[in-house]
């Protein structure tokens, strides 16, 4: 991405606002979702776990469940390990 730090400072010190085809090139810059970008959420989703995402939405409905049961399951177990743990 070809910005200045000069605008890029105007943009820290609220002077200016970036257009939104900047804001998503920001994001996609920094691999970020734009939610993140502009703290509407504080979860992090990286472009490959976004790919995953996409991927699995794509599959048909009966695979899809299965995948998420099998998530389920592993989240599920990981959070007994750790309630466990301590």
């Amino acid at each position: 991405m070809e910005t200045s730090g000069d605008i890029i400072g105007r943009y820290e010190r609220d002077e200016v606002k970036p257009s939104i085809e900047v804001v998503i090139r920001m994001a996609d810059a920094l691999e970020v979702s734009l939610d993140f970008l502009v703290g509407k959420t504080d979860m992090e989703l990286d472009s490959s776990t976004l790919n995953r995402i996409r991927e699995v939405i794509a599959l048909p409905d009966e695979d899809r469940k299965q995948v998420f049961m099998v998530v389920d399951a592993l989240i599920r177990d990981f959070k007994a390990k750790k309630a466990y743990a301590h």
